[in-house]
């Protein structure tokens, strides 16, 4: 009875759509066919594809991809611009209401989990005001011991944080750090959700084995390099933007910058961005659990993919 009771009342909530899963596991294109299929309209969740600019690093829909429907929060932003956790869920949460207003159904697509569960939970981020003295500081602490030792310190203090925050993305380092120093508690259990959910919510995960995963993202890396990323970060560079700026931590534009300094051969680059991504994929794992019941998972592999999830979308529909 209360199981019955609790569909009906999701039912009266906004309908959202969520298509999630590892880097390179296909989500782009099954994304594209479903929102074809079902009249909808694609929110990216990728904080990574922000900014203009940063296209073939970040993996961006082609122009090609993105004239076969409406797709959101890509290229919104100056490779300058800050865009926080906070600032995202603003918007996605404006735009998820617009597309529903029209009529149209909502996909949210992305491998960033944070982004994910802060639009799909409600988070309530912290309130600490940020403290440009303490930031001074570490930031002054990054420049003469690294990133590593900066993220060595936020896992000695919270150690869920740091599994959770690449240690590349420092502005993310230093906020956690500034937030656990001012509050004196642990930044992973800060964030708390403003209740119930306002989305009557099915998520979508792909997957494939991981081996297969790391081959994807071989290939994907090695074709990046034959589009023109060396190309891409040095349009970047003379535009004015400087390596160090937060968007420029994304995978691979480290690498090529260093590569254009002379510090690093191609090869050197392609390896570390391949480890590095790898990476990121089992980090990735830690967002999107194989036993999360919340989860209808399906293996990517399968020929008949798009059929199989189209069924379920038609189902929850009803």
């Amino acid at each position: 009875m209360l199981e019955g009771l609790k569909l009906k009342v999701d039912k009266l909530k906004l309908p959202l759509i969520a298509i999630i899963g590892p880097t390179a596991v296909g989500k782009t294109e099954l994304s594209l066919q479903l929102a074809e299929r079902f009249n909808g309209e694609i929110i990216s969740s990728d904080s990574r594809l922000f900014y203009r600019g940063m296209n073939i690093g970040t993996a961006k829909p082609s122009a090609e991809e993105m004239a076969r429907g409406p797709h959101h929060l890509i290229d919104v932003a100056a490779p300058d611009e800050v865009w926080s956790l906070v600032k995202f869920q603003r918007e996605a949460e404006r735009i998820i209401s617009d597309i529903s207003a029209r009529g149209k159904l909502p996909f949210l697509v992305g491998g960033t989990g944070q982004y994910f569960q802060a639009v799909t939970e409600g988070w309530s981020p912290p309130v600490v005001k940020p403290d440009s003295g303490l930031r001074n500081v570490l930031e002054k602490l990054e420049e003469e011991r690294g990133k590593e030792w900066l993220h060595a310190k936020l896992a000695l203090l919270d150690s869920v944080a740091a599994e959770k925050i690449d240690y590349r993305n420092v502005r993310r380092v230093i906020r956690a750090l500034e937030v656990i120093l001012t509050m004196g508690k642990k930044f992973s259990n800060q964030r708390k959700k403003r209740g119930e959910s306002i989305y009557n919510l099915l998520t979508i995960g792909l997957n494939r084995p991981r081996p297969e995963l790391y081959e994807r993202v071989d290939l994907r890396i090695e074709k990046m390099f034959e589009a023109g990323l060396l190309d891409e970060v040095q349009n970047l560079l003379d535009a004015g933007y400087a390596p160090d700026l937060p968007s420029m931590s994304a995978l691979g534009y480290k690498e090529c910058v260093a590569v254009l300094n002379g510090e690093m051969s191609l090869d050197e680059a392609k390896m570390l961005m391949k480890r590095v991504t790898r990476k990121f994929v089992r980090k990735q794992a830690n967002w999107f659990k194989d036993d999360d019941r919340r989860i209808k998972w399906f293996d990517a592999r399968e020929a008949n993919i798009f059929i199989q999830v189209e069924k379920e979308i038609s189902s929850w529909l009803g």
